[in-house]
């Protein structure tokens, strides 16, 4: 539930600040100085188009593609309801003595096995985040720019897997530590599977 509302959160928010935002002068009147608070975000992962063919970089566009703003948002709104009929579900199913074998009296489910799964794959897919679409390989990698802010584009990030890694400012980092904290989630939900 707590997961469904956040996501409502940021998907409502990005389509309110879409709304207000003016895309016409991005050098002199840019994202932060309109009050946006997602949306520098979104562009920081890479989206840099709009489904009312502006672009982040100036100029117009004819084809953004499903992963605009607008549908990062819709996306994160489709996932808060999932999530929320997740939740429901739960809520209808709390009781586990539904799920005890009348015979024998066991639990029939293997709940250490169901949380090695949800593990396992919510890691696959934040591995996939930190090697695909943030080093280039399947994706368009994250806004990177240069010290002062003045010139920047999306492209790939190689990870960076020494101490400069840990460094807030090396891009780099963001694909280390989604690949490097995820993997161990990973192997954890591996361990659940087989316990």
């Amino acid at each position: 539930m707590h997961t469904a509302l956040v996501a409502s959160w940021a998907g409502s928010m990005a389509l309110y600040e879409l709304a207000v935002f003016d895309p016409s002068d991005p050098v002199l009147d840019p994202m932060w100085r309109q009050g946006m608070f997602v949306i520098p975000f979104m562009t920081r992962l890479g989206i840099t188009n709009s489904w009312g063919g502006w672009s982040i970089t100036g100029g117009t566009i004819t084809n953004p593609g499903i992963w605009s703003y607008e549908g990062v948002a819709g996306a994160h709104i489709v996932f808060s309801g999932l999530c929320f009929l997740a939740a429901i579900w739960h809520w209808v199913y709390w009781d586990l003595e539904i799920f005890c074998d009348e015979r024998t009296g066991k639990p029939s489910l293997d709940l250490p096995k169901i949380f090695g799964i949800h593990l396992f794959l919510s890691g696959v897919a934040c591995f996939g985040f930190g090697a695909f679409h943030v080093t280039g390989l399947y994706g368009p990698g994250i806004w990177v720019s240069d010290p002062y802010g003045l010139t920047g584009k999306v492209q790939p990030v190689n990870s960076v897997w020494g101490v400069e890694g840990f460094d807030p400012f090396v891009p780099g980092g963001i694909a280390r530590r989604s690949q490097k904290r995820i993997s161990l989630e990973i192997k954890t939900g591996v361990n659940f599977l087989y316990v």
